[in-house]
């Protein structure tokens, strides 16, 4: 009798698991579909302002990193540095 009630508990608690997962997993697709809705809405947006992509405007994107230095230049500072 005991050996039963443990297997019905066990197939309940799974039971559970699985719905539980199966709504995660829905509530996950859910949060997926609006956070496509709005980027699609906010490209839209910036479309309509005259906005382009970096494909279409030819610019290149600005860098907090420091370019290097030229050859004569970066040559000089390590002669001095030696």
């Amino acid at each position: 009798m005991p050996e039963e009630k443990q297997s019905d508990d066990v197939e309940k608690y799974l039971a559970d698991q699985k719905v539980f997962e199966d709504r995660k997993q829905g509530l996950i697709d859910d949060l997926l579909r609006q956070r496509e809705a709005a980027m699609k809405a906010f490209d839209e947006k910036l479309a309509k302002l005259g906005w382009q992509g970096p494909d279409g405007t030819g610019k290149k994107k600005k860098s907090h990193h420091r370019q290097p230095a030229t050859g004569g230049q970066a040559q000089s500072k390590t002669k001095a540095k030696t």
